[in-house]
């Protein structure tokens, strides 16, 4: 074990962030200055003498990785930037949870710099902390697989501190299971076991057996108890040793229950709710400042002999980002394809040949969108080699496998289906769909390679936190959900979406991508492999859909477009006869054959119709002014939506004079033939609609 040096000075440090912590929140008025205190010394020497982290650069691929799970506690890590070198300041501090600051109430991923992972939502932080550890274990398999455990410039280790509301998440229990499964060494979680939440004492509503339930999950578990002598004794030496220990372990994630007393050593308020999540008030600081020593007359009072020595830590980081470095050299030396490979990623560029790699899908035949785009994933496989992913138990309906390829997991748990490889690319979540959302994100944000997650679409439901957060944190994590409509048929309303489509795209940066046939399939994959700014969404059909034949450009005449439009989010699939519309028929998914063969019986009766699929609003929503006119005239009113889920998303596009074809209503348990039948999900329904369309504008 590393041996521990701790100096009088580390002890004033610590104290210096206690009241750092209170007085920050004392100024803004509100925020969680309990936590923050208490978690003082553990913070401080992961930080300072346990992480390796060069806080000159927040990019360096070699760190280890740090999650505050427990995000309210933001002034945890934001004083540990200050007095580490990380960038922020005094005046940062002091500006916290206001307008404009780098210290927003909950850390932000994107918004200052260093931080990992935007953590809010209790156990999300946690949950995606495996996700870390497993891109962690893909990437060293990817650049270096054959050093010895501990040797590689790929080895690293993820740190996480989680509170007592983290372990009450659903979530975190899903996650833990996998962790604990994939026997992942590199990950260690300290659990600050404080047994305070906002509603005060946690036993009135937790009392279960952490640590059984941890060591369930094939974690290995240890506790550091600063409150087993009936004195508050901060021993970070036995803190300090448990850590060193988890990092010798390999073959288990590591929880150490740290067992502590909230805001201690403030006067009247340690040790209850009163300081989880409120200013502690000037009299309790005061008190908490002659205890300490500090003065009670000052605020953000910091000693500049204790600044300057916790500012080593920036000398400290560049020293060993050096070592690294050499480290690397040397590995490059030793393998110059792999580096030419961690080049391209780095850079963020794909490599050539990966369009040639797509599959092309002969036009009058009949694919489901989700088999089109389980060849996609197996072209793409080829020549991508950081491409990865599975699915939450459903391979063989999302067709997530890439094939030839070996699973992702230990491999003692492999199975007749399965051949397991602690460095293969096919992941299985199980069922656990909230807990992939979360891995998925710490996959994409621990950085260089490019994950994939699918399930059905009704099952986003269980992944909507995590689709949250991705999109807040613009991270590009592909879901593939299938399943997309009614159209499932006899599995009935509980499995069919209606309202999901719309939901989703309700999320900001968030993009819905729905595919209307095999070749919209792999020019949406590739589409979402060239965007790097946000998750997507694939939306695909159980049922089999025609595969349209195809120009090379724009449509024009009776030639449809080519599916390399979309791209554009949306586009004219298919002009109006005579070149200029009456009505424009938009349609998604398995609803554009519908628009389609609107047209066709609209030319029959005189009606010019233009159809225009319209895979991705959100992407469409990103073009000029002068496209989306080119492809929605202004000028035609006459309009109407085609989709199998609730119209809301419509109502702007159509206008007061559209229509929608849609469903408003759950669905039922019927082959699909049926059920859009009885719901109104044809062809006659949309020739219907162009025409009330248009009778209504010539009503008026």
């Amino acid at each position: 074990m590393a041996d521990l040096q701790w100096e009088s000075i580390d002890n004033k440090a610590v104290n210096t962030v206690r009241v750092l912590a209170a007085d920050a929140v004392e100024k803004v008025g509100n925020g969680h200055p309990g936590t923050a205190m208490s978690l003082a010394p553990a913070a401080y020497l992961l930080f300072q003498k346990v992480m390796a982290r060069d806080p000159s650069d927040s990019t360096w691929i070699g760190r280890d990785r740090f999650i505050l799970s427990v995000g309210h506690s933001s002034l945890t890590q934001y004083i540990q930037f200050y007095l580490g070198g990380y960038g922020l300041e005094l005046e940062d501090l002091e500006a916290l949870r206001t307008w404009g600051s780098k210290t927003p109430g909950h850390p932000e991923y994107g918004h200052t710099d260093g931080i990992e992972i935007t953590t809010g939502p209790l156990g999300q932080g946690l949950a995606s902390s495996v996700g870390f550890a497993y891109a962690a274990r893909f990437e060293r398999g990817l650049f270096d697989p054959e050093a010895a455990a501990g040797t590689s410039p790929f080895d690293h280790f993820v740190y996480v501190i989680a509170g007592d509301g983290d372990m009450q998440e659903g979530v975190t229990s899903e996650a833990a299971s996998l962790a604990g499964h994939q026997q992942l060494g590199n990950l260690i979680a300290i659990y600050d076991s404080n047994q305070i939440s906002i509603e005060d004492d946690t036993n009135i509503a937790f009392t279960e057996d952490v640590h059984k339930r941890f060591e369930a999950y094939d974690w290995d578990v240890q506790v550091v108890d600063w409150k087993k002598t009936g004195e508050y004794v901060e021993d970070v030496a036995e803190l300090h040793d448990a850590i060193e220990r988890a990092k010798g372990i390999t073959d288990k994630p590591s929880l150490i229950i740290l067992k502590t007393i909230i805001a201690w050593p403030s006067p009247t308020k340690q040790g209850s709710g009163k300081s989880h999540g409120s200013a502690l008030g000037k009299d309790e600081i005061a008190g908490l400042k002659r205890f300490l020593e500090f003065d009670p007359e000052k605020s953000f009072d910091v000693d500049p002999e204790v600044l300057s020595h916790t500012r080593k830590a920036v000398e400290r980081g560049q020293a060993l980002h050096a070592e690294w470095n050499t480290k690397l050299d040397a590995w490059a030396a030793a393998n110059p394809e792999k580096k030419v490979l961690l080049d391209r990623i780095l850079a963020g560029d794909l490599p050539e040949g990966l369009e040639e790699a797509l599959p092309v899908f002969e036009s009058g035949k009949e694919v489901s969108t989700r088999a089109a785009s389980g060849q996609v994933i197996n072209g793409i496989a080829g020549v991508l080699p950081e491409f990865w992913g599975g699915s939450a138990d459903l391979a063989e309906s999302n067709l997530t496998s890439i094939k030839g390829a070996k699973s992702f997991v230990p491999t003692e748990w492999s199975t007749h289906e399965w051949s397991g490889d602690p460095y293969g690319r096919v992941l299985h979540f199980g069922i656990r769909e909230h807990a992939m959302g979360s891995i998925l994100n710490g996959i994409v944000l621990h950085g260089n390679t490019r994950p994939f997650g699918g399930t059905f679409l009704i099952f986003s439901d269980y992944m909507r936190p995590a689709v949250r957060l991705a999109a807040l944190m613009k991270a590009p994590v592909t879901y593939v959900w299938t399943h997309d409509s009614v159209a499932l048929g006899e599995d009935g309303p509980t499995h069919q979406p209606v309202e999901q489509l719309a939901a989703l795209r309700a999320i900001p940066d968030f993009s819905m991508v729905r595919p209307a046939d095999a070749n919209e399939t792999a020019y949406a994959w590739l589409t979402i492999l060239q965007r790097f700014n946000g998750p997507a969404g694939l939306a695909l059909s159980r049922q089999n859909l025609p595969v349209f034949e195809r120009g090379d450009g724009d449509a024009t005449g009776e030639t449809f477009a080519s599916a390399k439009n979309v791209a554009k989010g949306a586009y004219v699939l298919a002009e109006a006869p005579g070149g200029t519309p009456d009505v424009l028929l938009i349609a998604t998914g398995s609803e554009v054959q519908i628009a389609v063969e609107a047209r066709e019986v609209l030319r029959g009766e005189g009606i010019n119709a233009r159809v225009i699929s319209a895979p991705s609003l959100e992407w469409f929503d990103e073009q000029s002014d002068d496209y989306k006119e080119s492809v929605l005239p202004t000028a035609v009113k006459a309009r109407v939506s085609i989709e199998a889920g609730v119209a809301m998303p419509w109502k702007g596009i159509v206008g007061d004079a559209g229509r929608s074809v849609s469903i408003e209503h759950f669905g039922a348990s019927a082959d699909y033939k049926t059920l859009y039948q009885k719901f109104g999900i044809t062809t006659e329904a949309a020739v219907a609609a162009a025409k009330d369309s248009l009778n209504s504008l010539a009503a008026h």
